[in-house]
């Protein structure tokens, strides 16, 4: 690929992720998405064959900028598994919670070629994190398991969190209370 079909496939995601974070995944239009980079509708065509294709390597941005900041959340491993954890599940809520539509479009994969274009080599290594500290603070348990309802977990809270059912429900101003709970009946309870 030329260094102008770089550029603009470049800029096409770019304007994706712009047009995310501003109207939600549902915005998601190749002729809205094109507009906002300057081109024609059809030129998102010539470097992305799909809708999807395109949808993606949006998402794949998202997925990048959770992953650093996981990175940074779970540290140099000085921490307890349980803190790390903690901490993972915070950025992962504050995430969800400050970049609504691309969390959306990073989970939606009725929308995403996620077995294609790397989606996968971007994604799993997350929940690979998930269920190393998961095995870490639980040893002897299904790790797999245990960080897949966890992941179920923090995926309900953000979602309810976010559409304000959870602050009704339980008159909590913050998630952190919510979080701890979550830790601890998956985890068990923390050592006092």
């Amino acid at each position: 690929m030329s260094d102008e079909g770089t550029g603009l496939r470049a800029r096409l995601i770019e304007a994706g992720v712009d047009l995310v974070a501003k109207e939600g995944a549902n915005a998601l239009s190749l002729r809205e998405i094109a507009r906002r980079a300057g081109v024609s509708h059809g030129a998102p065509r010539r470097y992305f064959p799909t809708h999807l294709a395109l949808l993606s390597a949006i998402a794949r941005r998202g997925f990048a900028e959770l992953a650093e900041r996981a990175t940074a959340a779970v540290g140099d491993g000085g921490a307890s598994p349980r803190a790390q954890l903690a901490s993972l599940g915070r950025v992962y809520l504050d995430f969800a919670l400050d970049n609504r539509g691309m969390y959306e479009l990073m989970f939606r994969h009725d929308l995403l070629e996620s077995n294609r274009l790397g989606l996968r080599d971007t994604s799993l290594p997350l929940f690979g994190v998930l269920v190393d500290l998961v095995a870490r603070a639980r040893p002897g348990a299904d790790a797999r398991a245990v960080a897949g309802s966890l992941w179920a977990n923090l995926h309900g809270i953000a979602q309810l969190w976010g559409w304000g059912s959870l602050q009704l429900a339980t008159g909590a101003v913050d998630f952190a209370p919510l979080l701890g709970t979550a830790l601890d009946a998956h985890l068990g309870p923390e050592d006092q």
